[in-house]
């Protein structure tokens, strides 16, 4: 593995060694996501991944003392999992809890626009309350779709076992591909790595530019009416 000795690779490593950090970090970060924070859960899942596979190979990425912990790839998948099953769940029970009047309300409803919101209505209605997976694999939908199951007062079994499978099929496979699978994708994004910088920057004044435009528009909708 010569890319092994790639600064960034040599500066990640370091983490693969401080499971308690990466643990907590993951808990907040999927936490985050579930309320529709603009990284999505994905770079999160696939860098725990990466750690997990540093920290399986010390001969590669040495560990700053001779029995150090490492970041697991079972108790990351495992705490992910619960972590997004979690977050997902109260997002439903506020949705059950608050109703039509959280969703709507003007602090929550400006950062969601009336395409979304249509949407949501939508696929609610026609798939039930199997929508409570197609949600959790549509990153902009699954805040605001988990509160309309709420709201529509999706029995709450009945959103656990849909909304765990999907994540079961999403979450753990993403750390369990990278852990395993991760020589050939590191050496990917060493020879990429620009490449990737410049998408993450792109994604990053995409982001921002969006959100600009939102507040923009909707201050030029309060100064019309």
């Amino acid at each position: 593995m010569e890319f092994a000795n790639e600064p960034i690779f040599q500066w990640m490593s370091q983490f693969a060694y401080q499971p308690g950090t990466v643990y907590a970090a993951l808990i907040g970060m999927m936490m985050l996501s579930a309320v529709g924070f603009p990284l999505p859960e994905e770079v999160t899942l696939i860098s725990v991944g990466i750690l997990a596979f540093m920290g399986a190979h010390p001969q590669h990425f040495p560990p700053p003392y001779e029995g150090a912990p490492v970041v697991s790839v079972h108790t990351a998948s495992i705490i992910a999992f619960t972590a997004v099953v979690g977050a997902d769940f109260i997002i439903y029970l506020i949705g059950r809890v608050f109703g039509r009047k959280m969703l709507y309300h003007p602090r929550v409803r400006k950062f969601f626009p009336e395409h979304m919101m249509k949407r949501v209505e939508e696929w609610t209605h026609k798939y039930g309350a199997y929508a409570c997976g197609i949600f959790r694999f549509t990153p902009g939908l699954r805040f605001p779709g988990h509160l309309a199951c709420g709201m529509l007062r999706y029995p709450a079994w009945k959103f656990l076992v849909i909304d765990g499978i999907a994540a079961l099929i999403s979450v753990p496979t993403q750390i369990y591909l990278l852990a395993h699978y991760g020589e050939p994708i590191l050496k990917y994004l060493r020879q990429f790595k620009l490449v990737v910088f410049a998408i993450i920057g792109l994604l990053i004044v995409y982001f921002v530019a969006k959100k600009l435009r939102e507040k923009w528009l909707q201050r030029a909708a309060a100064n019309n009416g």
